[in-house]
């Protein structure tokens, strides 16, 4: 029988392994014995307290989101403006936390499963509703109707880079990816400000 009070710890050291797993493996093709292997338990634990696989994933992929988000979040209570909360949202997508190789391959693999899964399919959605929300709300004081459309160009980039990073062998680089999303912003951003046309020289007239 499971001792009281370690229920917590052990599925935590579940979540984990399953992210380290999945981040060896680079798929969803290892078994719950792997995993918890890994996290130091008998396998029937792991059945006991997720299930199997597909909740243990699911378990995994919640807490990566609910690390995201509080990153977003405490970023956000710092910066004082619409451009800076969208610098803030932007670059705790690559944070080191987020931005890692376990964790990318456990994002790629979630794609993947969203199109099978419909519990992985309703977590996602509520990602990308929130991150959608998230940059609109910023977006729209700086660029008004355009914000929805520049919200998913953005979103669009940052899953981009991700895809990109996990077909590299090379260790993922955040601020490089980062930077790269800002200055995607910076552009779109521009188009919504009016040019200022240089003054003509009357010098010459006189």
């Amino acid at each position: 029988m499971p001792k009281l009070g370690m229920e917590p710890i052990r599925r935590k050291a579940l979540v984990d392994a399953t992210i380290v797993e999945i981040g060896r493996a680079g798929s969803l093709d290892v078994t719950v014995s792997q995993i918890a292997k890994r996290a130091g338990m008998s396998t029937a634990l792991a059945h006991h307290y997720f299930g199997g696989k597909e909740q243990i994933f699911l378990a995994a992929m919640r807490h990566i989101l609910s690390v995201y988000g509080a990153q977003v979040r405490a970023a956000l209570m710092v910066a004082n403006d619409p451009r800076e909360r969208l610098k803030a949202i932007i670059r705790a997508s690559f944070e080191a936390g987020n931005f890692r190789s376990e964790v990318i391959s456990a994002w790629m693999n979630f794609y993947v499963q969203a199109r099978t899964s419909d519990g992985a399919k309703r977590l996602l959605n509520v990602y990308q509703a929130r991150l959608r929300s998230n940059l609109v709300h910023e977006l729209r004081p700086l660029i008004g109707a355009r914000a929805p459309d520049v919200a998913a160009n953005i979103a669009a980039l940052i899953d981009g880079l991700y895809i990109r990073h996990a077909l590299r062998d090379s260790m993922p680089d955040g601020r490089m990816a980062s930077e790269r999303v800002l200055d995607c912003l910076e552009l779109m951003l521009q188009k919504d400000t009016p040019q200022r046309v240089a003054p003509t020289s009357r010098s010459s007239e006189a």
